[in-house]
């Protein structure tokens, strides 16, 4: 017996502002499942979180929160003192600020990503997790919570459990990972790749086999419902289409995250 083999295409948009642009959100969001619309602090703003829910809805794809720190000039990539109280503080505002606009398109979120530093702090920090799903949990417990694939999974899923929601594991396809299953951090070289049809055999693996080959060769678990590629990439739109052909020869079904985490 095949097991059927499912994943969720999703990217972060929505991160123009004002008379800035960035991203290739037109592009890219007709190709994925899940759209992670920035909501004001690190980027974006309100006319550009309404024209990217719109821009979801007329695709059919699901909206879901990237709540960041108020970062603009770091675009949220800095660290940011905040006690876990503030932090979410920052959650539940974010999210409630877009769930006003999704729900003025006939909407509902499906799920909240934090961004940035905000994210990549929290999976060192596991209390950050904790007070992330508290947040979100406060708001709307059928919002999915979108987390780090790593060998903490269990940890991670009791942390869904003590607040009632649902917790999906993403994996990064056009980011280089080092052994310990982390991210390597974007100041380093090679930490973005950007040949997509190397990416696209990254996810393919990533789906088929739940493994990733970290920067120094090591293969090593990921076992993600998601797969991320970055919507400010100048390789995205290739990427995305690239990566939805392999998916789709091999046999996996890409569909939101809601209807199978």
């Amino acid at each position: 017996m095949t097991t059927k083999i499912q994943i969720d295409l999703n990217s972060d948009v929505g991160e123009s502002f004002g008379v800035y642009q960035l991203g290739l959100d037109e592009e890219v969001i007709p190709h994925i499942t899940s759209a992670n619309v920035a909501c004001g602090f690190h980027a974006g703003d309100p006319a550009v979180m309404r024209k990217t829910v719109s821009l979801a809805k007329r695709y059919g794809v699901e909206v879901g929160a990237h709540p960041g720190f108020p970062d603009l000039l770091g675009f949220g990539r800095r660290n940011v003192d905040a006690t876990l109280e503030e932090i979410q503080d920052y959650v539940v505002y974010q999210t409630g600020a877009l769930m006003g606009f999704a729900l003025s398109q006939g909407l509902r979120l499906q799920h909240v990503k934090p961004h940035g530093s905000l994210y990549n702090m929290a999976v060192t920090n596991p209390k950050i997790w904790e007070a992330i799903a508290e947040g979100v949990a406060k708001v709307d417990r059928e919002i999915i919570l979108v987390v780090l694939a790593s060998a903490r999974k269990k940890s991670l899923l009791e942390i869904g459990k003590r607040h009632g929601i649902r917790v999906a594991f993403e994996a990064f396809p056009d980011r280089a990972y080092n052994n310990e299953g982390a991210l390597v951090s974007r100041r380093e070289k090679g930490a973005v790749i950007h040949d997509h049809e190397v990416v696209a055999k990254r996810a393919l693996k990533m789906a088929l086999e739940g493994k990733v080959i970290a920067f120094d060769g090591t293969e090593i678990d990921l076992e993600a419902d998601t797969l991320c590629v970055h919507g400010d990439n100048p390789a995205a739109v290739e990427m995305v289409k690239k990566i939805r052909q392999e998916l789709k020869d091999a046999g996996v079904t890409v569909l939101p995250m809601k209807w199978f985490v």
